[in-house]
């Protein structure tokens, strides 16, 4: 009778082994499948994740970031519970009892997907299973990734303890508006820290992961806060939060910097520059751009912010003058469409949208703004950041040709600025500004150290990221001739040398060339002094003549001014082209005794560790440790940094070039507490206007000229254009760095000779002609002996004798067109050309 019972139950017994026995195969058959090709879990350990890369001041201040993810590692043990407890409860809230995956979790979302049939699947993935996919599998939803997951989480879960997946997790996980990992979202949508965050807020943050793009806190604000309710409920049912902090932290507002309720980690930065950029460039080069964007880099800059301001508002300031100066009125080249203009919300929010520069200051802030209406005496405008519709009066435009009506039209979009008081700042009225079509560039340098301390490679960073510094190829002009000085005081001549100043022809492949002065005037036998103080053309091409273009060539190239000059004649003049970076920092050395001096923007570069992997500053302190060193003497440098010319030599072209600040090209213009040295340069039609001086401890230059190179007319010179800026900013720099005498290098002694006839004169003669020149020890001065270059000078020619007025005059052409000459301009000389 219990035969068959007992047979049956063998039976079923059997048959539901047999099942566990083919079940258990099954599964160990899917496991050795998918688990003998999977990647290594034991990367996980010593992974670092990619990290934003920050660029500090001088003074220790963030001035920049580069990031392509923009992610703050922060270590397991510096995230507070609050964070941690927020995410276990929005993702995983038996994270710490499972061993990598929740099989409970799994069936359920089995049960819900069949109920629903299929209309709703929902992932039951561990935190760990999501580290396996955000690090080491891809997003794809298929059954095949999900065991790969589950076979990889549990061997990931022997590894590493909960709280290193836990970091893990929370330093990688997208979390919207480009913020990857909890620190970097703090900070994104509440500008706080970790620790400042109150639980609404911790609890908004781990409602991202679910799709961050859905839970936006402007345009999905009521879907964000049921999502972040849900969040602080499921905290209070885990014991992470009383009830009463539960219910008063359900009623808090969702505020977020995206809805204006914060203000964005940003507005503390000061606006991206081409300073920045420059190191972004530089060292994307030298590191490679995937360690620079995501190696979590600390990288202290040289620049000083407070110079950078000057020397970018310097610069602004003639640009716009010179710009002004043209009367022609260009505008930013966008408009609004008409029927943006219906509404103030219309326009305000069209306007925003639009790229058009806002980092211009320059006496200040300078503000986009939209012509709503013109009129005969009035236009009236809107403008960003500003309430209710502003006017400008007609009174404004009185630098331009036309009235409101000619010259806009509704729509147009501007930049505008207050006009205030000059001595109380009291508002006047709004003026309209526009973006000059003239660019240029400036850089300024210590002279020992290399370290760059303002870099301005343009007007406007935003308008413009090309950066005139670094990247602008121009001619030079004069702004070389000192390389050619350079040459000849090292090859035996003197300052003291005479040179013929007279008319040079010769036949070139391109035809008879005829290189003039700039005043159109020839002065016969003049001295070395003379010549780079006046910038006398003639003289420089004879000189070169004399010296050798190879010996000129060679002495550019070992500055850094070219890689490789051509050995022209013409070049002599500067006729080849270079960048303003190359042009100062071969200035620092004439001012440094002729040291090499290699030009940084970053003082150090640490890694994510805190390890230094560059420091610019390689001089050796003997005795910066020594607790005995006296009081009142600092320590003592030792630098190895090799010798590109003579130290004499060195302080002769100095002493030159200060006379060019002190009664030269560039005197009236510069005017400075302290010694200034220093030469101008112009080239053909003005297409590039330069000048590039220093003082004892600091070299700055400038350039100004159009982007696509024209000439910029009559009154565009070295001088006239860059003198003033070089004038701006040395002041302020002077001011806070100082500066003082050139240093006079052993090896000489000081002769006083006439700077116009190079004649020896007595110890105590005094006068105007009257200088001081320094001649190296053993070698005796040459006087009365005059250098042509080979180019014969002759014996009818009108010469310019000292003391006769050298104004320029204006004379029309038998063409019609206008050139300047001077007062005994022969008709070769007004025919030539030439750079000066």
């Amino acid at each position: 009778m219990f035969r068959p019972i007992l047979s049956l139950f063998g039976t079923v017994f059997s048959l539901i082994t047999l099942i566990v026995v083919i079940v258990g195969l099954s599964i160990g058959a899917i496991l050795h499948i998918y688990g003998k090709d999977l990647p290594s879990h034991e990367s996980l350990a010593n992974y670092t994740p990619p990290t934003i890369s920050r660029i500090y001041s001088s003074e220790g201040r963030i001035i920049d970031e580069f990031a392509r993810e923009r992610r703050l590692f922060t270590p397991a043990e510096d995230i507070p519970d609050l964070v941690k407890q927020a995410f276990i409860s929005a993702e995983d809230k038996n994270f710490y009892e499972h061993g990598g995956y929740d099989a409970v979790g799994i069936a359920s979302a089995i049960v819900d997907a069949v109920k629903s049939r299929g209309r709703n699947v929902r992932g039951a993935s561990t935190i760990t299973q999501q580290v396996m996919k955000n690090f080491l599998l891809s997003g794809d939803r298929r059954l095949e990734r999900k065991i790969k997951e589950i076979i990889l989480a549990t061997r990931i879960e022997e590894t590493l303890s909960k709280e290193q997946i836990l970091e893990l997790y929370l330093n990688e996980i997208f979390l919207g508006q480009n913020s990857y990992g909890v620190t970097a979202a703090a900070q994104t949508y509440f500008n706080k820290t970790l620790r400042e965050l109150a639980p609404h807020e911790a609890a908004a943050i781990a409602a991202m992961p679910k799709a961050p793009s859905d839970y936006h806190p402007v345009r999905e604000k009521e879907r964000l806060l049921d999502r972040r309710n849900f969040v602080l409920r499921e905290m209070w049912e885990n014991g992470y939060l009383t009830e009463a902090e539960y219910r008063a932290e359900r009623e808090a507002p969702l505020r977020s910097v995206q809805n204006g309720d914060f203000a964005p980690f940003s507005a503390d930065l000061p606006p991206r520059d081409y300073f920045t950029d420059e190191i972004r460039r530089q060292l994307s080069e030298d590191f490679g751009e995937g360690e620079f964007f995501s190696g979590g880099l600390s990288v202290r800059a040289t620049v000083d912010p407070e110079m950078q301001g000057n020397a970018a508002r310097a610069l602004r300031r003639q640009l716009e003058q010179y710009d002004r100066g043209r009367g022609r009125w260009r505008g930013t080249g966008l408009s609004l469409p008409q029927e943006a203009l219906a509404s103030e919300d219309a326009w305000r929010a069209a306007l925003a949208d639009l790229r058009v520069p806002r980092d211009i200051e320059l006496n200040g802030q300078w503000y986009p703004a939209v012509v709503l209406e013109t009129g005969d005496q009035v236009m009236r405008i809107g403008i960003e950041g500003v309430e209710g519709v502003q006017e400008v009066p007609r009174t404004d435009i009185a630098w331009l040709p036309g009235d409101f009506h000619e010259t806009f039209d509704a729509g147009d979009v501007v930049h505008v600025r207050r006009m205030t008081e000059d001595g109380s700042g009291d508002f006047l009225r709004w003026s309209l500004r526009q973006v000059p079509e003239v660019e240029g560039a400036f850089m300024a340098m210590d002279v020992n150290t290399g370290r760059v301390l303002a870099m301005q490679g343009g007007f406007s960073y935003q308008h413009s990221v090309f950066n005139r510094a670094t990247q602008a190829m121009r001619q030079p002009g004069s702004s070389f001739k000192p390389f050619v000085y350079a040459a000849a005081l090292d090859s035996g001549y003197s300052p003291a040398t005479i040179i013929i100043d007279a008319p040079i022809e010769i036949d070139t492949p391109q035809g008879l060339w005829r290189p003039r002065n700039s005043s159109n005037k020839y002065y016969g036998p003049t001295p070395l002094r003379t010549g780079i103080e006046q910038s006398r053309n003639l003289m420089t091409i004879r000189l070169a003549q004399e010296v050798g273009m190879d010996v000129i060539a060679d002495y550019a190239e070992r500055f850094g001014v070219y890689d490789n000059m051509g050995k022209f004649l013409a070049n002599s003049l500067g006729s080849e082209e270079t960048t303003l970076f190359n042009m100062v920092a071969a200035y620092a050395m004439f001012a440094n005794g002729g040291e090499r001096v290699r030009p940084s923007l970053v003082d150090r570069v640490q890694d994510r560790y805190g390890r230094t992997t560059y420091a610019q500053d390689q001089r050796q302190c003997v005795d910066c440790d020594d607790p005995t060193l006296p009081e009142g003497r600092g320590p003592r440098i030792v630098s190895d940094r090799e010798r590109v010319m003579n130290a004499v030599t060195a302080y002769q072209l100095t002493s030159m070039m200060k006379g060019v600040v002190d009664r030269g090209t560039a005197s009236g213009v510069i005017d400075l507490p302290v010694p200034v040295a220093g030469k101008t340069g112009t080239t053909n039609d003005a297409r590039d206007v330069w000048f590039v001086g220093f003082t004892s401890n600091i070299a700055a230059g400038c350039y100004i000229g159009y982007d696509q190179p024209r000439g910029m007319g009559r009154g565009a010179y070295g001088a006239s254009l860059c003198g003033p800026v070089f004038q701006e900013f040395m002041t302020d720099a002077v001011a806070k760095y100082g500066g003082g005498p050139f240093e006079v290098p052993p090896g000489g002694q000081f002769i006083k000779i006439d700077r116009f006839s190079g004649a020896r004169l007595p110890d105590d003669a005094e006068g105007a002609n009257v200088v001081a020149e320094y001649f190296r020890d053993g070698e005796e001065p040459i006087f009365g002996v005059a250098y042509d270059g080979g180019f014969a000078m002759g014996n009818d020619l009108d010469l310019y004798s000292a003391g006769e007025n050298e104004q320029v005059r204006d004379v029309t052409t038998s063409t019609g067109e206008k050139a300047q000459v001077g007062g005994k301009a022969t008709f070769g000389s007004m025919s030539s050309g030439g750079l000066y």
